[in-house]
């Protein structure tokens, strides 16, 4: 199958790395200079260092050029964070005479400003007239650059469009599963990298695995509460959009979002932070668009407010702890 992955960042480099086994991949990149270098020294050494890009992996600048090669039968992968998804769909939307097939996106959170969640962003720019599916689930981008095991879920309203990426992802050491909670993958994978924050927060203050199991599992609550109020359905977030990408992202040493809460913990600052992280941590940018969605459906989300107080309000990390800690008793299905 032919596919293009438009964006190179970390996650769509392994993709790029991971599909280019069984498939006829292209790699898009806006940075002219950076994706040269990729060519020439076949690593990315600006997101994805260390790992060799394979020699019939095809690496590309030219976009209208990366999307005619996924033709009306492939597929278009957007790896893209939530903040540019709009603006590159504008890109394709304004390309002459081209068809897009379908539109499968990577990127996890709600969109600042609007708190759109990406299939809202993309039927704001395209209405109903290209198919759309969100791929999500626990994947750290090394380790599947590193051919280790993952599994992932693929969420769309299109039956047909689910079964292509599965039969385009699935395989070798992906497991790809289908469903059409568009809704409940989106929620599960935007607001577990706010709770990441909160657990790297809680584990750089010394305050234990119990603090951090708790802090998961009410974070699953969190989650899910404001899932069903948008729509989804409570099931899916036991599942890998849900519990499976929430463990990981609190727990695993990769995570960004885990590493901003660590460093929130010792005092850095949140400029120094991300300067640090030199990618893009989507907790960050979602915590406020999320904390204010949750306000506005009057739902309880304390956890996520907590941290929003700490990344917005100039709350300390102790502030946050204390303020978790004063809630009220409540029945633990609440």
């Amino acid at each position: 199958m032919n596919i293009t992955i438009l964006g190179a960042g970390a996650w769509g480099t392994a993709l790029a790395i991971a599909l280019a086994e069984r498939h006829a991949v292209v790699l898009w990149g806006r940075n002219a200079s950076a994706m040269r270098a990729a060519a020439a020294r076949r690593e990315h050494v600006a997101y994805l260092p260390g790992f060799t890009l394979p020699d019939h992996l095809g690496l590309d600048t030219d976009l209208a050029a990366s999307v005619a090669h996924a033709g009306k039968d492939g597929l278009l992968i957007v790896a893209s964070s939530v903040a540019g998804l709009r603006p590159l769909l504008l890109q394709l939307r304004q390309l002459p005479s081209c068809r897009l097939p379908n539109i499968v996106w990577l990127c996890k959170g709600l969109e600042e400003g609007s708190a759109l969640l990406p299939h809202q962003i993309l039927r704001e720019v395209f209405g109903d007239a290209v198919p759309g599916a969100a791929l999500s689930g626990p994947s750290f981008a090394q380790e599947v650059a590193q051919g280790l095991p993952c599994a992932l879920a693929v969420a769309s309203d299109d039956a047909a469009l689910r079964e292509r990426v599965v039969a385009a992802v699935h395989g070798g050491a992906i497991r790809v599963y289908s469903s059409d909670d568009v809704v409940g993958v989106e929620v599960g994978g935007a607001v577990k990298n706010i709770l990441a924050i909160a657990t790297g927060a809680s584990d750089g203050l010394g305050l234990g695995l119990n603090a951090r199991a708790a802090l998961i599992t009410r974070g699953l609550a969190e989650i899910t509460r404001l899932g069903v109020a948008l729509g989804a359905r409570a099931e899916t977030f036991m599942g890998l959009a849900g519990m499976g990408d929430l463990i990981l992202t609190c727990t695993g040493d990769l995570s960004r979002n885990r590493r901003v809460g660590l460093g929130l913990a010792e005092g850095k600052s949140l400029d120094a932070i991300v300067a640090e992280l030199g990618h893009v941590a989507e907790g960050v940018r979602c915590a406020e668009a999320v904390r204010a969605l949750a306000q506005r459906l009057g739902i309880e989300m304390p956890i996520t407010a907590a941290v929003a107080g700490v990344l917005f309000d100039g709350h300390s990390t102790r502030d946050m702890v204390i303020q978790l800690l004063a809630r009220t008793p409540r029945e633990e299905t609440a």
